[in-house]
């Protein structure tokens, strides 16, 4: 019996000066554990004048997760944070009761051409700290755990596996590890897995049950932990889970919640220009319109 639930593919979304690979969340299968939102970034070269320019905007109920394979963003927000996010390092910024945030091309990147290329991530916050204050926490490369076992190099992104537990706060169980070969390797990780887990294919190819499976896609486990799989040399994935909740979540734009009513008084709230500044950045993003069809159907 098959162990793959759903192939999920990359999908166009404009996220206004940038087309990303919209991953999470998809109509059949809203989250994989606490993770409700992934996008693939590029790879884009960067030129003038199409700069990242992502104005600030808010967030509540959530986590952000920027990790970036090539080139480099600043990051600022609404808590007096300002760090450029390069290769390597992770950017988490916990929103919970709200927080702004703007994205940018470094100053001393737009006088010359680069490439740009990552994933931006949501992990949804437990119910019970959903309104939580905001805080901010920036992990260096060197800081996370890596390792090697049988022709495949490990890095822990976030949260824990195994014996390994990353520094980047988490609220939830969970995990995101980063997998490349080196050569062609049988990986079998489903005893130190744990509630819901997905596979994203970045680069090479996948084998399991007898299929081969290529870049941009998903697979999400069917019965919560995939079982084993075989990486060609060159490939690289990314595996992602951790425990879901009890409860549904909903999305309105930027805004996560567990119930509809918050996210109307964030809307609001945005709407008025009462969420918190971003010291040097006064730029602003204009809320869309509602999802006139928000809570109407039960999310799967």
């Amino acid at each position: 019996m098959s162990n793959i639930a759903i192939v999920i593919e990359e999908r166009a979304a404009d996220i206004g000066n940038f087309l990303v690979g919209r991953l999470l969340p998809f109509r059949q299968k809203r989250m994989v554990g606490p993770f409700i939102f992934i996008d693939h970034m590029g790879p884009d070269t960067i030129t003038e004048p199409h700069f990242m320019d992502i104005a600030p905007h808010p967030h509540i109920g959530l986590s952000t997760l920027t990790y970036l394979f090539e080139g480099n963003i600043m990051h600022r927000d609404s808590l007096g944070n300002a760090v450029e996010i390069k290769p390597g390092a992770v950017n988490w910024m916990t929103a919970g009761k709200g927080v702004t945030h703007s994205e940018r091309t470094p100053q001393q990147l737009r006088s010359t051409s680069h490439n740009l290329h990552g994933l931006q991530i949501w992990v949804a916050l437990p119910k019970e700290l959903e309104k939580m204050e905001p805080n901010f926490v920036h992990i260096e490369e060197p800081q996370l755990p890596h390792w090697t076992e049988d022709g495949v190099s490990y890095r822990l992104i976030a949260g824990e596996i195994k014996e390994h537990r990353s520094e980047v706060p988490v609220y939830s169980p969970l995990y995101l590890i980063e997998m490349k070969a080196e050569e062609d390797a049988m990986v079998k990780l489903g005893d130190n897995l744990y509630g819901e887990s997905g596979l994203y294919i970045l680069d090479g190819t996948v084998e399991a049950e007898g299929q081969e499976f290529g870049p941009k896609q998903i697979l999400v486990a069917k019965d919560a932990k995939l079982c084993e799989f075989k990486m060609k040399a060159g490939t690289s994935v990314y595996i992602f889970g951790g425990t879901p909740f009890p409860e549904q979540r909903y999305i309105d734009w930027n805004f996560v919640a567990s119930d509809i009513e918050t996210l109307r008084e964030a809307r609001a709230k945005w709407e008025n220009h009462e969420f918190p500044k971003v010291p040097g950045d006064n730029g602003y993003i204009p809320i869309p319109p509602a999802n006139p069809t928000l809570g109407t159907k039960k999310d799967q």
